[in-house]
């Protein structure tokens, strides 16, 4: 027989009173010296999925008003430990509800960026707008599930792992932000209109891609080597675009290393300047590029990939181009390919 919602969240509830009476209890009847307040962490940890920000506010209160009368009502053991103890369970208590409500927060984003995403794609009610969109936004949206389960991990450990979940919550929200800002930018290109460009150091724009691809570099054990010279000057073009093309681009190359361990599995990744544009160059060691394959890369809805609809090129064509560069595709020296884009260097006159 299936329970009601309301029976549900009256069930949880009782659950979560019941956690706490426990651990109220063991707390006050155990030493000073034993801290049993911390697991109200845990309570908090689990109350994630069911409460509102309020009211998981108002338990993390609640768990600290415990722990504090606990202190009190505790008649033995170490007065000082008691004390410590209490003041670490409290700051366990404070973070752990802190970096849930940041989750619930980041969990809203990518909701309100998933929301955009579909009312965007009724008032165009083109099937090419919305392809594109879902490509381009479903990367970070992806990495806030990752994060976001990260995240729990971490906060689940005994003791919770702050600080690690901390960089998780903080990788989430920065990834709603780069959802939102995608489907902006996508939306404006479709209507014509002109680029959002500014001067930025496109070596710090490919650093933070990458940095996004780590954990698959790791798991697929893929070489990833980085030639970004310092001195490189600022680029004129839009910052979330150019983002857009470069992160895929290398999910390309990721998706055609070999599937063999032993295989040479390597990507490389350069900048340099050349003229007034600064060139953009990755290279991998997968399938190649067969003649036929070559003339077809930047066509609409054309693609080589069991999985794959055929939008991600023809986007980074449209992108660099309506940022002032072009973009380019050659097979290379013996395995693999090499993708180029250009773009144009920002200029004292554009700075000012």
């Amino acid at each position: 027989m299936l329970l009601s919602v309301r029976t549900r969240s009256v069930l949880r509830a009782a659950l979560v009173a019941t956690a706490m009476v426990a651990i109220f209890v063991a707390d006050t009847l155990t030493n000073y010296e034993v801290a049993a307040a911390v697991l109200y962490a845990v309570v908090v940890l689990s109350a994630e999925r069911t409460l509102k920000p309020p009211a998981l506010r108002a338990l993390g209160l609640a768990c600290i008003a415990m722990t504090v009368l606990s202190f009190v009502l505790t008649p033995r053991g170490h007065y000082h430990a008691g004390l410590i103890n209490m003041g670490l369970s409290t700051a366990a208590i404070a973070m752990v509800t802190w970096l849930v409500l940041r989750m619930q927060r980041a969990r809203a984003a990518a909701q309100a960026a998933q929301a955009r995403l579909e009312r965007i794609a009724r008032a165009q009610n083109l099937s090419g707008l919305t392809t594109s969109i879902a490509h381009e936004v479903n990367q970070p949206l992806a990495a806030i599930v990752t994060s976001g389960h990260a995240g729990q991990r971490w906060l689940a450990q005994d003791p919770p792992q702050i600080d690690k979940a901390r960089q998780a919550l903080q990788r989430m929200l920065g990834d709603a932000e780069r959802a939102g800002s995608i489907i902006a930018r996508v939306r404006s290109l479709t209507r014509g209109e002109p680029p959002q460009a500014s001067r930025f150091d496109l070596n710090a724009s490919v650093r933070e891609i990458v940095a996004l691809s780590q954990a698959r570099l790791e798991d697929e054990d893929i070489d990833l080597q980085l030639q970004l010279p310092a001195d490189l000057p600022a680029v004129w073009a839009d910052p979330v675009q150019v983002q857009q093309v470069i992160g895929n681009l290398l999910l390309n190359a990721l998706d055609a290393m070999p599937a063999a361990r032993e295989a040479r599995r390597e990507v490389h990744i350069g900048t340099a300047r050349e003229g007034d544009t600064l060139v953009f160059t990755i290279r991998d060691s997968g399938v190649g590029l067969a003649p036929e394959v070559q003339a077809h890369l930047f066509d609409a809805f054309w693609t080589t990939k069991p999985q794959g609809i055929g939008i991600g090129l023809s986007i980074s064509r449209t992108i660099v181009e309506a940022n002032g560069g072009r973009i380019w595709a050659e097979p290379g020296a013996g395995l693999g390919a090499v993708f180029r884009f250009s773009l144009p260097m920002a200029s004292q006159e554009k700075h000012s």
